[in-house]
């Protein structure tokens, strides 16, 4: 196991790599690094559907310029992780639960490593939709977790319900391991920057097109049809005003103005159900907000800021 880094995307120095097996027997790819600032507590990042370490060097020596130890993983079927079928390039899972069996071993890690408290947590898109997954199953040892951009729904489906209808027939025909309709093994960092909908910062979007190009064994390509039938399932359970009622941890939802790929209404309604609730739009930004333009990048972390203890940078 090892940690890419390049000369336009360098690796916050002092991380360590490790090989971690679920208990299902997958393994998954760890890496922590531990602050060079005084201690303010350990922050589990959780990353997006095809995503890898690498693409939050940056957002790592952020955190850790805030005085918080980081931890973070390659999701089953992912980055350096298992992948889950012979073409490494789909992005597949059986079943949503999978995932969550990722999490407890790196929380199992973390309590063996007696990794700082308190705990918080940073999910993007995918990732923050299965940290609510988490939070809503069990009691956790998170005392606050930022969700950016979360999975509540699809963003720009002309027939919702037809879509759905499509991928549950697709899976039940055994075809869950073919590409979604459309889709392919291509890295979507490899799409012209001008057609991309992720973000509106060039240099950002062009450090992941060279390390695409660099790296090629991180990236996955399109989603499965049982992965896409799997987070519709799962969207489908956030419909429930009874599910974002029933999340215990104070949570602080950041959504982006101009997000094509999740739908940002969606998710201000399913906010408006939480106990606790925070919400913060940043008008003008898309998808991947941790890799926008800096002045959006700046509101974002304001937000984190004034939300998670202590952590602001000095």
């Amino acid at each position: 196991m090892k940690i890419y880094s390049t000369s336009t995307n360098p690796a916050p120095a002092g991380g360590m790599v490790t090989a971690l097996t679920t208990r299902d027997k997958v393994t998954l790819r760890l890496a922590c690094w531990r602050t060079t600032q005084p201690v303010r507590g350990t922050l589990l990042l959780a990353q997006g559907r095809g995503e890898f370490i690498e693409k939050y060097n940056e957002t790592i020596g952020d955190m850790l310029a805030r005085g918080l130890n980081v931890v973070t993983f390659d999701w089953r079927g992912q980055g350096l992780s298992t992948r889950a079928l012979r073409d490494p390039r789909k992005g597949h899972v059986a079943a949503m639960e999978d995932y969550i069996e990722d999490l407890a071993a790196v929380e199992a890690w973390m309590i063996a490593q007696d990794c700082a408290q308190p705990w918080f947590a940073l999910g993007h898109s995918m990732g923050g939709a299965l940290l609510l997954m988490r939070l809503h199953a069990a009691p956790s040892n998170y005392t606050r977790v930022v969700l950016s951009a979360p999975m509540i729904d699809l963003a720009g489906l002309s027939w919702p319900k037809g879509a759905r209808r499509l991928a549950r027939t697709l899976n039940w025909m055994g075809l869950g391991r073919n590409y979604v309709p459309g889709g392919d093994g291509k890295a979507y960092f490899l799409t012209p920057f001008e057609k991309n909908i992720l973000t509106s910062d060039p240099v950002r979007y062009a450090k992941f097109t060279t390390m695409a190009q660099e790296c090629p064994d991180v990236w996955t390509g399109s989603p499965t049809v049982q992965w896409l039938d799997e987070a519709f399932r799962l969207m489908a359970a956030f419909r429930d005003v009874d599910y974002p009622m029933s999340i215990p941890v104070p949570c602080l939802t950041i959504a982006a103005g101009q997000d094509q790929v999740v739908d940002t209404e969606a998710t201000t309604r399913f906010v408006s159900f939480m106990k606790g609730r925070s919400l913060v739009v940043i008008q003008g930004a898309q998808h991947e907000l941790m890799i926008e333009r800096d002045e959006l990048r700046e509101q974002f972390f304001a937000a984190f800021d004034a939300f998670v203890p202590g952590s602001v940078s000095g």
